[in-house]
């Protein structure tokens, strides 16, 4: 059991992914701005999945976690991270987030930092094992419960940061790809908005992508 807090559990993908990580057996808290409403989400979350769930304040959350996922909106985003900053040094710190600009939310807007990953390592400073995950995987996927039909770009300079957050993610059923440095997070944050558009185009439900392949050294 790992304790595991989500910073803007609230919402829908925070949600969906704590439900997911309580049925794997982790004790997650919630944390969000307002902590009453986190509590709420959490009793309704406990209620479903059967897991350990509570809910707190941001601060409180980032303070008495081992291990982080921030899953706030972008508009949020650098808000969030400035409030929690000195809580999660040292941790491991999972960046879900996705530099999605409305109205335009079809359209690839990455931020003059290259990606949002890196605008957040630059809040949060060299101490934090920064790493960035789950930006192409929808929050009705993550709370179907079913093994998920698309992998998962995981990107870090942490290599030992990345493998534990591998980890994690194959618990919950979800094949991940280390995809280089915290800078190659910038090809999952663009293709989000490639994915919105899959979905409107050809009417998909929360399209993903599959890395296929064989390996070199493969048993013929």
């Amino acid at each position: 059991m790992t304790k595991i807090g989500i910073l803007g559990g609230t919402g829908a993908l925070g949600a969906a992914l704590a439900g997911r990580l309580a049925k794997a057996g982790h004790e997650i808290c919630i944390g969000s701005r307002d902590p009453a409403k986190a509590d709420r989400v959490a009793r309704e979350i406990a209620a479903a999945s059967g897991g350990s769930i509570s809910g707190a304040g941001l601060i409180e959350t980032a303070e008495g976690n081992e291990l982080l996922f921030i899953t706030v909106p972008y508009a949020a985003h650098a808000d969030t991270l400035s409030q929690v900053r000195d809580a999660v040094q040292g941790k491991i710190v999972v960046d879900a987030t996705v530099p999605l600009q409305l109205p335009k939310v079809g359209t690839v807007q990455l931020p003059a930092a290259g990606c949002a990953a890196l605008e957040a390592a630059n809040i949060l400073g060299p101490g934090v094992r920064l790493v960035s995950a789950l930006q192409n995987i929808g929050a009705e996927k993550l709370a179907s419960g079913q093994a998920i039909d698309a992998d998962v770009f995981v990107a870090g300079d942490d290599a030992a940061a990345v493998e534990v957050v591998q980890e994690l993610l194959s618990q919950l059923a979800i094949r991940s790809w280390h995809v280089g440095p915290l800078a190659n997070s910038a090809a999952a944050e663009a293709l989000t908005s490639v994915l919105i558009q899959l979905n409107r185009r050809y009417k998909l439900v929360q399209a993903g992508v599959r890395i296929t392949g064989e390996r070199k050294d493969a048993p013929r």
